[in-house]
Order: structure tokens, then sequence, then C-alpha cells
């Protein structure tokens, strides 16, 4: 597991991640995500690690009666997902310890957060502790980098810049649980039963490659990873150099594959 500088949103992060990499990386997610939810014309739904509120606004679109309770670990995440999301209810969690009463929850929806959780399966259980009996948890965890062309360009090219010593934390948290039997094995081990298991790719779009460089430098917890090694801003120019040099410049696009998964509490045995 990442120590805890590389699973932290602090200062002015959140509104780079949600300027440079929200509309490109998460928004498509979202609203396959919000979709599934409402598909199940929830009452009172639980999100657990909801940033900035990407997906939080999707599913209030979706859903304008529902009871939206958003959560996230990170305090500045949560001050700024209520801003831009005051028609839900945000508060401080950590999704190992949710601070409400079983039962509560018709649904719990992830959105790329599973992956952070230090013990999973516990946390998978804390989701199936706060469900209703015939509640459903819909989560979803980033397929192997190879598959997200934003995500490989961002980790070749710090690579390229600190060969010695390149940022692991890419490769090593949203890509580190990219094993779907993995993840199924978790669920399970929580006590749910999976309804359905997709790997779904989408297509993100972004002004310039420039844009996703600068999110992922300043925005996301590589920016610890590169303030530990170098200039921030000489770093951020270095690599936007290199992804221009692969991409070119004007607007691009990219696939991103991700894991997507449906799951019930499992019946007691």
């Amino acid at each position: 597991m990442a120590d805890d500088a590389q699973v932290r949103w602090v200062g002015s992060m959140p509104e780079a991640y949600e300027r440079w990499l929200g509309p490109t990386l998460f928004q498509p997610f979202a609203v396959d995500l919000a979709r599934r939810v409402a598909a199940r014309r929830p009452v009172r739904v639980l999100e657990l690690a909801a940033g900035t509120g990407v997906l939080t606004r999707e599913i209030l679109a979706a859903l304008p009666g529902c009871e939206l309770t958003a959560t996230d670990l990170n305090p500045a995440m949560v001050e700024f997902g209520r801003r831009r999301a005051p028609a839900a209810t945000w508060r401080q969690a950590d999704a190992l310890d949710i601070p409400f009463d079983a039962g509560r929850f018709d649904v719990v929806v992830c959105q790329f957060g599973v992956m952070f959780f230090p013990d999973k399966p516990a946390g998978f259980a804390e989701a199936r502790r706060v469900l209703a009996p015939d509640g459903t948890l819909v989560v979803n965890t980033w397929a192997e980098l190879a598959r997200h062309d934003f995500d490989a360009a961002v980790v070749a090219a710090l690579e390229q810049r600190f060969p010695d010593d390149p940022p692991v934390f890419l490769s090593g948290v949203p890509h580190g649980y990219a094993d779907v039997d993995a993840v199924v094995a978790d669920v399970e081990a929580g006590g749910l039963e999976c309804l359905t298991v997709e790997t779904l790719t989408l297509e993100g779009r972004a002004a310039s490659i420039a844009d996703i460089a600068t999110g992922f430098c300043t925005g996301t917890p590589v920016r610890a990873e590169i303030e530990a090694r170098d200039d921030l801003s000489a770093a951020t120019a270095g690599l936007t150099e290199t992804m221009l040099a692969r991409f070119g410049p004007g607007p691009v696009t990219g696939r991103m594959a991700a894991h997507v998964i449906e799951a019930r509490p499992a019946a007691p045995r």
C-alpha cells in the first residue's frame, strides 16, 4: 500500500484534479455508474471516495429525488465536493469504518476508490453492513495500465525523466488493483455476491495532452512524488514536452478500461 502522502489530496490539488482530469478521465465512467445506480431506483444512496463530486453530480442528475450521502477520507475533497454538489449530504468518512447504521442504504457506490482501501475485504464488508438486505453495491476499478492510454503515457514520461527512481503511484495504486478475479474474490470475502462483472472501455477526450500532464503533476499524489525529486514546475513542463512528442498538439483522445462490478449481500450460510 502507498504511504500516507501518496493517498492525500491537499491544498489546491482538488481544484487541479477537477479541472484537468475530471472531465477526461472520470466523467465518462461517472455517466455509466450513475446509469447503473439509477436502474436500481434507490431512495438512499451512499457514495464512498466521492472525491470532487464527479459521480455525485451525475447521480443527482439521474436521480433528483434520492437521498445521496457523499463521503471521502480527504477533508479537502469533502470541502470542494460540497461546493460543487450541494444537493448531496457531504461527510468525511473512512470507508473501512463507515459512520452509519447497518442496513441504511439501498445502494453503495464507489468510483475508482476501492484501490485505496488498505484492507479491501474489510472495506467491502463495511459496504455490505450498511446495505439493506436487498441493496446493491456498484464499484469500478481501473484495468491494467497498458489499457489506459493517458495513464500509461504519464508513467512512461515519468520513467524517462526519473530513470533511476521513477514515481510509482499510478502503477502501484490506481492500476495496482487491476486483476478482476482478485477484485471479485475480495468482494465475495466481504460477504457479497457478484451480480455482474464487466470490463468497460470508454474514450477520454482533452483539449490537449498538456492538460493531462498538468492534471497528474498538480492534482494527484504524483505531485508529492515529483516534489521529492524535482522542481514541480520544471518537471511538469518536461513531462508535457515528452507527451506532446507522442500525442501532438491540439485535442487528444485516449482509450480507458475499467472493471465494473455490481453485487448484493450474500445470503447467510
